[in-house]
């Protein structure tokens, strides 16, 4: 990597960090307040809403912000043409669920879903209107704005959150939270970006950017929908306390892992993208990304795994031991969960989004027939087989990758293997602590920081390079 893209990716990694972390970091303080003076239902409750939310996003994006990313040339017409094709998506998007709330709620027997779909579809208008700006962003491999942006955002909406929820107004709190970020997020953006909309909509910049979206599209809706085809499940067949609790233990399962993701796929994209028709110098640094973040996510999932009960029950009280269980076991479903997203990020670099495709439905089919069979043993079953799923559904991405660059699941599985020993020894580290002190407090803090400390201690005292990589980006800043 040249010493420009490599100061580029050092400053998008740590820039991409402070938006993600410190943005979750302080949302994941308001939740731990909001869980505690909130009811288990009404988180529930709105996850009864977050497949709708979401399959609407997935429609606003359309796959256009990876596709002006990814374009070498980018003009003006493919900007405009991008924005306001998803303003009109987003609109659209925000009317259907409009109209569609009434059978939602009688979906799931649950009046009070009308209103609140009403009120947090506004979310996706919002969204839909600064698409363009984030991605415009993304390209310039400047995180430092949408950092502040983010940190801003979170704080304003999660104060406005847990007034609410102190002065009784249950989900409502959580409505207005969600609502209020996605508001304060478009205005900040319009206002931190110079760049507007100066030419009309093109057909020929819609075509190109449609060709390469729609795939992504097409996938993101598979992967959207059965992402939220167990909070769907468990809403219907079971009741709103059961999904509360799952939905909490997810929540706590992807923060790491997912935020750590999020960080690596917003800097790689762009990154590996400059370098898509040199193989050799892009299957180099991709294994150097896979391995970084293995490095730091593989530990914290099996730790959090390991300190699962300690842990709830000192951040949101004993009210909440039911998705302990759950927490557990999702976590280890999602430590997987980089390596899956660079694998098909590599896709995308590549200009293979029908082969993103192909895999998403492969997937998804192997995924449903698995929640099917588990639906009936209960929600711990379903919980395994998220796990179950998450390892075959690694071997199938890296099929690809292992014909495209030549690093299929072989040559990766032997890059991250000491990185998962390590991991799972300093996990036993941590539940043995666990189990042998009894002050909740206590135990997680000792666990914690002595497990830690191995992990550490050993990647150094075996020289592990992904330490070296974590220290140089914490030093360029």
């Amino acid at each position: 990597m040249s010493d420009n893209l490599k100061a580029k990716a050092t400053r998008g990694v740590f820039w991409s960090s402070v938006d993600r972390f410190s943005s979750q970091g302080i949302s994941f303080v308001f939740t731990i307040f909001l869980a505690r003076i909130l009811d288990i239902s009404d988180y529930g409750i709105v996850a009864m809403i977050a497949v709708f939310m979401a399959v609407a996003q997935v429609f606003v994006d359309s796959g256009f912000s990876a596709a002006l990313i990814r374009k070498p040339d980018l003009n003006e017409e493919d900007k405009s043409t991008a924005f306001y094709f998803n303003i009109v998506v987003g609109v659209v998007c925000y009317g259907v669920l409009f109209l569609v709330s009434p059978l939602i709620a009688d979906f799931y027997d649950e009046a009070l879903l009308l209103p609140i779909i009403r009120v947090t579809g506004l979310s996706i208008v919002f969204n839909s209107l600064c698409v363009v700006q984030r991605a415009l962003f993304t390209i310039a491999v400047n995180f430092k704005i949408q950092a502040i942006i983010s940190l801003t955002c979170t704080l304003i909406s999660g104060i406005v959150g847990l007034v609410m929820a102190y002065h009784g107004y249950g989900v409502w709190a959580l409505v207005a939270q969600s609502t209020i970020s996605a508001f304060f997020n478009f205005v900040l953006l319009w206002l931190c970006s110079r760049w507007r909309p100066v030419t009309g909509f093109s057909k020929a910049s819609f075509r190109y950017l449609f060709s390469f979206g729609s795939k992504l599209l097409a996938s993101g809706l598979l992967d959207t929908l059965y992402n939220n085809a167990y909070p769907i499940v468990i809403g219907k067949f079971f009741n709103s306390a059961q999904l509360g609790l799952y939905s909490r233990a997810q929540g706590y399962a992807s923060l790491p892992s997912s935020n750590i993701t999020g960080v690596l796929q917003r800097v790689t994209f762009p990154l590996l993208s400059l370098m898509q028709n040199d193989d050799e110098r892009l299957a180099f640094n991709y294994r150097r990304f896979l391995r970084v973040s293995a490095f730091v996510v593989f530990p914290l999932m099996v730790m959090l795994a390991a300190v699962a009960t300690p842990l709830i029950r000192v951040l949101i009280t004993s009210k909440w031991d039911g998705c302990i269980q759950f927490l557990q076991i999702l976590s280890l479903a999602m430590m997987w969960y980089p390596i899956h997203s660079i694998n098909l990020n590599l896709l995308q670099v590549k200009g293979r989004s029908d082969l993103f495709l192909r895999l998403e439905a492969y997937k998804k089919i192997m995924g449903v027939l698995i929640l099917v069979c588990t639906i009936p043993v209960g929600v711990t079953a379903m919980c395994w087989g998220l796990v179950f799923n998450s390892l075959l559904s690694l071997a199938m991405n890296t099929y690809y990758t292992g014909k495209l660059i030549k690093v299929g699941f072989y040559k990766q599985m032997r890059d991250l293997l000491p990185i998962l020993v390590n991991s799972f020894v300093m996990g036993e580290i941590a539940y043995y602590l666990v189990n042998t002190i009894e002050d909740s407090v206590l135990s997680l803090v000792v666990s914690c920081s002595l497990s830690t400390l191995f992990y550490l201690g050993t990647s150094y005292i075996f020289k592990f390079p992904e330490l070296q990589e974590i220290i140089q980006i914490i030093k360029r800043k």
